[in-house]
């Protein structure tokens, strides 16, 4: 356990708890897109039998955030990350990113790429924080995306 959280891969049954965490940490952002964010109507039981999504629980076993990554020639995907609101603060969101990052080497990647939504405000100092550079902007899925990489 770190900080009274430990970080495994998302088994099936964590699939209500991982959709709960996502809703709750994009929830806010519906009113500013016009519509759910993504990450709010992904597929993840299908992310989590291909074995994508790690989340992190608490010393009670409840899931307090996930993460989605995936491997992708050199580089590493970080699909989605989010933490319940009433985790929010305690630093799941970066000991995640964290994690993705240290597998990201472990598998000889080069770097990790990720993108997040110009709504998204709070993520475009967040990550440049983390060591993220913007790499560009661009118009996907009928969402406007802004996009990062970290070389590793």
């Amino acid at each position: 356990m770190d900080k009274g959280f430990d970080i495994r891969q998302a088994q099936a049954a964590d699939e209500t708890a991982v959709r709960e965490c996502a809703e709750g940490a994009y929830e806010r952002y519906v009113a500013a897109m016009g519509r759910k964010p993504a990450p709010m109507v992904a597929d993840f039981a299908a992310l989590i039998a291909a074995g994508v999504v790690h989340v992190a629980v608490g010393q009670d076993a409840e899931v307090l955030g996930f993460i989605v990554f995936y491997q992708e020639g050199e580089q590493v995907l970080l699909e989605n990350v989010a933490v319940r609101p009433t985790a929010a603060g305690r630093g799941i969101g970066k000991h995640l990113i964290a994690f993705c990052e240290a597998e990201a080497k472990r598998s000889n990647a080069t770097s990790v790429k990720l993108y997040t939504n110009e709504k998204m405000t709070e993520n475009l100092s967040i990550y440049p924080h983390l060591g993220y550079r913007e790499t560009e902007r661009k118009t996907e899925d009928g969402f406007n995306r802004v996009f990062f990489e970290k070389f590793i």
